[in-house]
């Protein structure tokens, strides 16, 4: 018996707990020979109130600015000291983030997810949830979920 992997995801939203998880899926690809996919979803943006009875929509230029920057943050988003060559897809996604995930995985058939949690816990945990909590609930293939600083074991060459 023995694992194999061929596409491994990486959803990153730029905060620190994912730059963490990304280190994880960068060394596993690389070990593996699988591609990594980078994805960042935008997250679906509510209609704005500003007075009772009148909403402010998102233009679709502040979509395409969102979905600009986030394409430019995934091309950033590999650490300085990485020194591996890794098969890169950069891919940015609009919706809700656990549901794109999930979709994205099944889509295109991914081996593993793998992603930071952020550690709430508490009111703000209940009041929004956990992305990776629900990706594990609904994902279609193994994640791996990977905790901030937490036991490593991934170690420098």
């Amino acid at each position: 018996m023995h694992i194999e992997l061929k596409r491994i995801c990486c959803p990153i939203d730029f905060s620190d707990a994912a730059t963490h998880s990304l280190r994880y899926g960068l060394t596993l690809a690389q070990q593996f020979g699988a591609q990594l996919h980078l994805l960042h979803v935008v997250q679906d943006i509510m209609p704005t109130v500003a007075e009772p009875g009148m909403a402010i929509l998102p233009s679709d230029e502040l979509i395409r600015n969102l979905e600009a920057g986030a394409k430019e943050g995934l091309e950033k988003a590999i650490p300085e000291d990485w020194e591996h060559s890794v098969d890169l897809l950069h891919v940015v996604r609009q919706g809700l983030p656990f549901h794109e995930i999930c979709r994205y995985a099944k889509q295109e058939e991914v081996d593993l997810i793998i992603l930071g949690t952020h550690g709430r816990s508490g009111l703000a945990h209940f009041l929004m949830g956990s992305v990776a909590e629900r990706v594990v609930r609904a994902a279609p293939c193994p994640v791996l979920t990977v905790r901030n600083p937490e036991h490593e074991f991934i170690l420098p060459d």
